[in-house]
């Protein structure tokens, strides 16, 4: 086997070599990473929870209310006597029905009440990411209640005081059509489909039926004493309107706009007087529509599919009108105008949870 010889190093290489070595154990050694973990990151905000908007027809504003908290969390000021209000469409928006008609009772003599302020009449448009009032569209007289089309293009809104419908184009906040109807046209509800729109009238107790492409009525029925409020099926196949003097319930086929039943809303016991139907809504899975009952202080259960009461919840604030629910199905929320304040009821029980004081007249309530 061979093996390599190595030649000896000359002295100037012996002396490179020890400068390199003394170097190499005077330099500094880096300092140690350290070992301790970066601060951490603030967690992030929770998205608010839902949020209740309430119309309060005597304070000029929205009320936002926290649900699971119970209380008030911000107002919003709108204008003069905000009563029907909705969630736009794309969620995005909530519009509110404004009126510069003084506040008037039913039998009251309007000849001694002040005149009207025509100016202060719109819907009004608020942000619901800022909360902030955008604008206000045209409404005609003395607008009370609204409904979108499915597309939230094309707003349909009753003037009370001129007995039409105003057909509202929202992309340019003018009015495009104004629709003759009765006397105190109130409640408007869209079919689900988005072709007809049904319009309560109090005075003459009839529901119009609108075609919404054309803009003409195809039909007028009766219903009972003082119809409000109008709430349609999933599928559209029947509208539930009610009656707030008869204390009835009137059922439509909409396909051939006839009544095909009248559900009678029995008193209870303890109540303060007979039902008064107002507001309705139908349950998330469309079984059942809630019913508020005035100043009977209570709230009706309707089976949709038996089309009759199914039971009634008590004591729930002084004359709710307004009523909405949760998308869950458990809650149920009504605005009690004379007390100032908003229930919470929990459906499954009838029992009612808290009621958030609120002031004002708490009108019209909807959930976001």
């Amino acid at each position: 086997m061979r093996h390599r010889t190595m030649s000896p190093a000359t002295p100037a290489l012996l002396v490179i070599i020890a400068l390199g070595s003394l170097s190499a154990c005077n330099r500094e050694a880096p300092p140690p990473a350290s070992s301790a973990a970066p601060p951490a990151a603030a967690p992030a905000a929770p998205p608010p929870g839902p949020r209740l908007y309430v119309s309060d027809e005597t304070g000029g504003n929205v009320i936002v209310i926290d649900p699971a908290a119970g209380q008030v969390v911000e107002r919003i000021a709108v204008g003069k006597r905000p009563r029907g209000i909705r969630i736009s469409r794309d969620g995005g928006q909530l519009l509110v029905a404004l009126s510069g008609n003084p506040i008037a009772g039913p039998g009251v003599d309007e000849s001694k009440l002040p005149p009207a302020d025509r100016a202060a009449d719109g819907i009004g448009v608020v942000d619901l990411a800022s909360h902030k009032l955008l604008r206000t569209v045209q409404s005609g007289p003395d607008p009370e209640s609204f409904d979108l089309s499915p597309d939230g293009k094309v707003l349909y809104v009753s003037n009370e005081d001129a007995a039409q419908v105003s057909v509202v184009d929202m992309a340019a906040g003018t009015i495009q059509r104004r629709v003759d109807v009765a006397e105190e046209p109130e409640g408007v509800t869209m079919r689900p489909d988005g072709g007809e729109v049904y319009v309560t009238c109090e005075a003459t107790n009839e529901v119009f039926a609108i075609d919404t492409a054309t803009a003409k009525v195809t039909a007028r029925v009766k219903a009972g004493a003082r119809p409000r409020s109008v709430v349609f099926t999933t599928d559209g196949a029947l509208a539930f309107v009610t009656n707030e003097n008869s204390g009835t319930i009137t059922v439509i086929d909409s396909r051939t706009h006839r009544v095909t039943s009248t559900i009678k809303v029995p008193p209870t016991a303890g109540t303060p007087m007979a039902p008064r139907p107002m507001g309705a809504v139908l349950s998330p899975d469309g079984t059942k529509v809630y019913v508020s009952l005035g100043r009977a202080k209570s709230v009706a259960v309707i089976d949709v599919a038996g089309r009759k009461v199914d039971r009634s919840i008590e004591d729930v604030g002084a004359r709710p009108w307004g009523i909405a629910i949760s998308a869950d199905g458990r809650k149920l929320y009504t605005a009690n105008g004379p007390s100032g304040d908003v229930s919470v009821i929990e459906v499954s029980t009838g029992k009612v949870e808290k009621r958030i004081d609120t002031g004002g007249s708490p009108w019209g309530v909807t959930l976001k």
